[in-house]
């Protein structure tokens, strides 16, 4: 098959890993990580390409490399070319390989911070937060990096730990997911020398590729995916098991 993967950079490092190995011919574009803080400015960004992607008629599916994302992917539109996604609440159940990990570790705290070679390597911040809540509490979605260059490291955490102070989701936590392709190239030592500096526990979870490898390869089975019919669009569901559905 000729495939078209639309995705968020943090994956490009694990995303090239599996298309190296696959047995289809697939087209790669990513999007910035930043634009997952504008859900509304991302869906209308991945609808453009999907419709120039459907447009282009060459392709047999296009592969959404992403979850509900902050509703970024809700309400997005399959038109002559089926989509396919994850059953996934957002990019760290991508990391861990499964839903059912996610839910492991995430269930009675899912918008715990987390990060990944891939995401400590793109863009400003290091670490992933809970968009719907971290975003709209800094006004503007402004990161620890930007205080700390403005107002100096101790004066940046009295006015981080001042605006999250209401925050419910925020704790004072990071994990780090460690998938075993990338583990070499350090990003682990790094998290946990920032996370001691910023006073964080620090955790390390191992990740998995399972769940890019399949959607790569074609293994769309209904437990771990979404297919999107031409016409169709998704929808969130926002339970543990099915996430996303499609409707007409």
């Amino acid at each position: 098959m000729r495939l078209k993967l639309i995705g968020c950079e943090v994956f490009t490092r694990e995303v090239c890993h599996c298309v190296a190995r696959s047995l289809h011919v697939i087209d790669l574009e990513f999007t910035e990580k930043g634009q997952h803080d504008h859900p509304d400015v991302l869906r209308a960004h991945l609808q453009e390409r999907i419709n120039a992607c459907a447009a282009a008629e060459k392709y047999q599916a296009i592969l959404l490399c992403l979850g509900l994302c902050g509703n970024a992917t809700m309400d997005l539109q399959a038109k002559s070319v089926p989509l396919v996604i994850p059953r996934a609440h957002d990019c760290c159940t991508l990391f861990l390989g499964s839903k059912e990990a996610f839910t492991q570790h995430f269930r009675h705290k899912p918008s715990a911070r987390f990060t990944s070679t891939g995401y400590m390597e793109r863009g400003e911040d290091s670490f992933a937060h809970d968009p719907g809540t971290i975003s709209q509490s800094m006004g503007g979605g402004r990161s620890y990096e930007e205080y700390v260059r403005e107002f100096g490291e101790e004066n940046a955490r009295y006015i981080w730990e001042t605006l999250h102070a209401s925050c419910q989701h925020f704790d004072k936590s990071i994990t780090f997911i460690d998938v075993p392709e990338t583990s070499h190239l350090g990003a682990a030592q790094q998290c946990e020398d920032r996370a001691g500096a910023e006073g964080l526990a620090y955790s390390v979870l191992p990740g998995s590729l399972s769940l890019i490898e399949k959607l790569i390869d074609g293994d769309w089975n209904a437990n771990d995916f979404l297919i999107v019919q031409p016409g169709q669009r998704i929808t969130g569901l926002y339970d543990w098991d099915e996430i996303v559905a499609a409707k007409d």
